[in-house]
């Protein structure tokens, strides 16, 4: 899916790590909500609430989950699942990391 119909969007940018990160919330009809954002090149730790599934759109980028040693590689196309309460370790090289957050 190219695009999202249908959605609200909050104007207002969530902001994170001096601006590697900017994403914005999309809520849909039924209350469900995600976040569409970009990760410039740097490593980042994300903490997490509730579970999240991190779908790419363009570009990759190397993840490390919580309590694990290896890097796993990610790119366009591909997801990855983090539990909720836990956090997440985030490597962008090269070109920006564009990425869909799906919560709950």
């Amino acid at each position: 899916m190219s695009q999202f119909d249908n959605i609200s969007v909050v104007k207002k940018a969530n902001v994170y790590f001096d601006g590697k990160c900017v994403s914005h919330t999309v809520q849909f009809a039924d209350g469900t909500k995600k976040s569409v954002g970009v990760i410039l090149p740097s490593t980042l730790t994300f903490n997490t609430g509730a579970p999240e599934i991190m779908e790419g759109v363009a570009g990759s980028c190397r993840v490390k989950l919580k309590g694990e040693t290896e890097w796993r590689t990610y790119g366009a196309g591909e997801s990855y699942n983090v539990p909720g309460d836990s956090s997440f370790e985030i490597e962008v090289s090269g070109e920006p990391y564009h990425y869909v957050c799906h919560f709950g």
